[in-house]
């Protein structure tokens, strides 16, 4: 953002985009007030407008002093007009009114009492100064409708036009070199920010920059955002959403919740402290987006409580309809399935949540003392509303989370707490299947390289000498897969995956070239040039096509310029926050079939930010030497080397990395020392070795195979 104020550049505007259509014409009496330079922000009382004639033909909004008159009192060319507002109704003294912005900063304020002939004024005030390529957004119920400058990720030196609309929580936007209307639901924003100028909408996957041009109707632009942006009502549905259609202050809660509250004794039945409940339920309603729960900062019993009372407050509750009171436990459990389709979207996606995390609580009731009857007792009337004395209601949530995993069909690689306090995961060798499906649980420490021996263990799989087998996060929606790093957390995976990823056990084909391309390496780095194309940030379309971009990769960032001559990079992303994948949707058209998809994830959890784009390279062996790179550098900028801990597993392709020290004498005492007992091979500091030209700061590693032949080889 600072960047984009600090470049801000006035493009020419296009004459071409704001020509009237001259086929609209109307004409008919208004009540106007004289026109202002800065926004509305009192109520104008009918003492204040004045009765207007007014006319609309060939481009040109005139008005005069009665229908009589030949000469008007004022009047706005069409091409003027920059944005169109309709007010709530009874804003002003007249109860339906509208506002009209000029490029020259003015603004013309008009009312009448009559809602009809507002909407027809409205309707051909927008058709005459909205072109053509724009002309979908007149099909919304808008309240705000009109021309805006963006900025282009790719290109933050020049801002183009674009129409906007905004009707209820969404913003739909037609940009002048795009086909068609794309849309944000601005309570799913991950982020809305402004800096002078420049309002930032980062919705997953994409990001909008929407430039200032003029203040006067820019001001209003953002106030209205940012109201739709925030909760506008009581009910579920009018909450800030995450992605997945559940409130931000639920998911929140019960993230907060579940890292630091499973095995808190009396959860959700302990009172916390009514003040700090009151002002972060206050908080979580006035911009819950902006609200980050922290250990230390808020306590758990408070954060229950404020989940409890949100549930307990929301208006038409989270069901729409009487819950089953049949006595048979399968016919109610049929009723339980039928309930829960027949939810609003929101409600379906939010009851899955909290019984899916009450589900994981229960599971620890020997520390926390919440089994199925005590959370029953607490969210009966909590969920149902009541005061406490319908049997009835508590009966519902036992069954809920009793029968989760029947009633909500949970399979695949949905998680679910263990009756150990672990996650169980559904993992797949080789391919995706049912005779493939291993369920695992995952304690928070369990490494991919563990995982991946477990799941050969269970199959009694015959492995070749040669054979590299690895864990690898499959994407179907994405068409992408990543090969996890052997020392790699997986429960931070699990926790992440989508509905339409899960993990695969196979073996990696491509190790042993990335591996002696490695060993070839001098320095860790990488340069060159691809074909890039970004998943369209600004605003997701992916309409754009791939461009070839000059990259350059070291132990620190990752660089795009414009071409090799260039000396500033266009950007630059530190490689700490990137997670590389092989593979790229083909619904993008790629210019090759050996492609990267890229995504980076900021660390600051109080301003997520999330890019997504596309690198495309020429041959395949390319491809595999960018891949080992973005690996090895990210491997040892996390310090993952190999320790004692990690076990190495012929299973693995019997490869080991330790670093070199001392003399050549000392180096082959470690080799055999490591060929005789490779687990008793300890974590050494990188010094020099008389046999490798390097500097004392550069890292030297010896890769072994520690079963005949031993194949040594030397990595930089």
């Amino acid at each position: 953002v600072e960047f984009l104020t600090l470049n801000q550049t006035k493009v020419a505007m296009h004459p071409e985009h704001y020509i009237p259509l001259p086929s609209i014409t109307h004409n008919g009496f208004l009540f106007k007030t004289a026109s202002m330079a800065r926004p509305i922000t009192e109520r104008k009382n009918k003492e204040e407008f004045s009765r207007r004639w007014c006319v609309l033909n060939d481009g040109q909004f005139n008005y005069y002093e009665s229908d009589k008159n030949a000469t008007p009192n004022g009047g706005l060319k069409m091409r003027e007009i920059v944005c169109l507002v309709v007010n709530p109704p009874e804003t002003h003294g007249y109860d339906h009114s509208f506002e009209i912005y000029s490029d020259a900063e003015r603004l013309y304020l008009f009312g009448t009492d009559n809602p009809e002939t507002m909407r027809e004024w409205v309707k051909s005030i927008a058709k005459s100064f909205i072109p053509a390529y724009a002309e979908e957004l007149l099909q919304q119920d808008f309240e705000r409708i009109g021309r805006l400058r963006y900025k282009d990720p790719l290109n933050l030196e020049s801002s183009r036009v674009g129409w906007f609309c905004l009707a209820a929580s969404t913003l739909h936007v037609c940009l002048e070199d795009s086909h068609g209307q794309d849309s944000i639901d601005l309570q799913k924003l991950l982020e809305l920010s402004r800096d002078s100028e420049v309002l930032v909408l980062v919705e997953r996957g994409r990001t909008l920059y929407i430039e200032g041009e003029r203040k006067l109707d820019f001001h209003g632009w953002v106030a209205a955002i940012q109201r739709a942006a925030g909760s506008s009502g009581d009910t579920l549905s009018q909450q800030q959403l995450t992605e997945g259609d559940i409130p931000v202050i639920v998911e929140r809660c019960i993230h907060y919740i579940t890292q630091y509250g499973l095995t808190s004794e009396g959860i959700y039945r302990k009172s916390g402290v009514n003040s700090k409940i009151a002002a972060l339920l206050e908080a979580f309603r006035r911009d819950a987006r902006s609200v980050w729960l922290k250990e230390g900062e808020q306590q758990v019993d408070d954060v229950t409580n404020v989940l409890k009372r949100f549930f307990r407050d929301i208006e038409e509750g989270l069901f729409s309809q009487e819950a089953p009171t049949v006595t048979d436990e399968s016919k109610r459990i049929s009723q339980y399935q039928h309930l829960f389709n027949s939810l609003p979207r929101v409600n379906k996606a939010t009851l899955r949540t909290l019984v899916n995390h009450l589900y994981c609580v229960q599971r620890f009731a020997e520390l926390n003392q919440m089994n199925l009857h005590n959370l029953a007792i607490v969210f009966g009337p909590t969920l149902f509303q009541t005061d406490g004395k319908d049997y009835n209601a508590g009966r519902v949530v036992e069954d809920l989370i009793q029968h989760y995993v029947i009633i909500f069909h949970v399979r695949g690689s949905v998680c679910v707490c263990g009756a150990s306090g672990d996650f169980i995961c559904t993992v797949y060798l080789e391919e995706k299947k049912e005779t493939a499906e291993q369920h695992v649980k995952i304690p928070a420490t369990m490494t991919a390289a563990e995982l991946t021996f477990e799941i050969l263990d269970r199959r009694k799989m015959s492995v070749k000498e040669k054979d590299y087998w690895c864990c690898f996060e499959i994407s179907e929606k994405e068409e992408t897969e990543r090969p996890l790093h052997y020392q790699e957390r997986v429960l931070p995976i699990v926790h992440s995956l989508g509905v339409d990823s899960h993990l695969l056990v196979k073996k990696h084909y491509n190790m042993e070239a990335m591996l002696v391309y490695l060993a070839s390496k001098v320095d860790m780095t990488k340069h060159g040039m691809l074909k890039f194309k970004e998943e369209r940030s600004l605003l997701g379309l992916t309409t754009g096509s791939f461009n070839d971009r000059y990259f350059m990769l070291n132990h620190t960032s990752l660089r795009l310029y414009k071409d090799v001559r260039s000396n500033r990079p266009e950007k630059e992303w530190p490689v700490k926050c990137l997670k590389v994948y092989q593979g790229i949707k083909k619904k993008l058209r790629p210019p090759t079939c050996w492609g990267l998809t890229v995504v980076y994830e900021s660390e600051k959890p109080e301003k997520q930010e999330k890019q997504q784009w596309y690198l495309c390279c020429d041959t395949q062996t390319e491809m595999r030497e960018w891949f080992a790179t973005f690996l090895s550098i990210q491997v040892r900028s996390n310090s993952r080397a190999t320790s004692r801990s990690a076990p190495l597993d012929t299973r693995m392709g019997n490869v080991s990395l330790i670093p070199l020290r001392g003399n050549e004498n000392e180096m082959r005492n470690s080799v055999a020392a490591f060929i005789a007992d490779p687990l008793a091979v300890s974590l050494i500091s990188q010094s020099q070795w008389p046999q490798c030209n390097h500097t004392a700061n550069s890292n030297t590693w010896l890769l072994l195979r520690p079963t005949p032949p031993y194949t040594v080889l030397i990595l930089k």
